[in-house]
């Protein structure tokens, strides 16, 4: 489960995931070793997929991908299964039409179809709706 400064330390690695364990114990109160083992559970939990670069996305294609949940099935544990899927950059459980905004980068668009075609095969997934980026501003 990540609690508030877990959600400080994951702000901080996706501002600079090249921060030294002291640098961010100095921002968030904690020691190098307690940093060190939360950032070691995350990576456990699936919490922290990979550590990255972030490239310029002109080179591939990024969408955003809602997701209908049906009745009776755990929206979280579908989110789960959704987020161990190449490509997918975050999740979202949200409010509306759909219970589940994934956003994905993907080098074509055929990268991301495949996404798009993994995702209808799990269990409870009712609906997909994608949406392709144009421009980020």
């Amino acid at each position: 489960m990540v609690d508030e400064i877990d959600e400080k330390i994951l702000a901080l690695l996706e501002e600079n995931a090249r921060m030294t364990y002291v640098e961010i114990g100095n921002i968030v109160g904690l020691s190098e070793g307690a940093v060190r083992n939360r950032i070691q559970s995350m990576v456990a939990d699936k919490v922290i997929k990979r550590f990255t670069i972030e490239k310029d996305i002109s080179q591939g294609v990024r969408a955003l991908t809602m997701i209908a949940v049906a009745p009776g099935i755990p929206t979280f544990e579908v989110s789960q299964k959704v987020n161990k899927l190449d490509g997918v950059e975050r999740i979202y459980e949200v409010t509306g039409e759909y219970d589940i905004v994934m956003v994905s980068h993907g080098s074509n668009i055929e990268s991301i179809n495949k996404v798009i075609e993994d995702i209808r095969k799990i269990p409870g997934v009712e609906k997909t709706n994608t949406i392709i980026v144009l421009r980020t501003i």
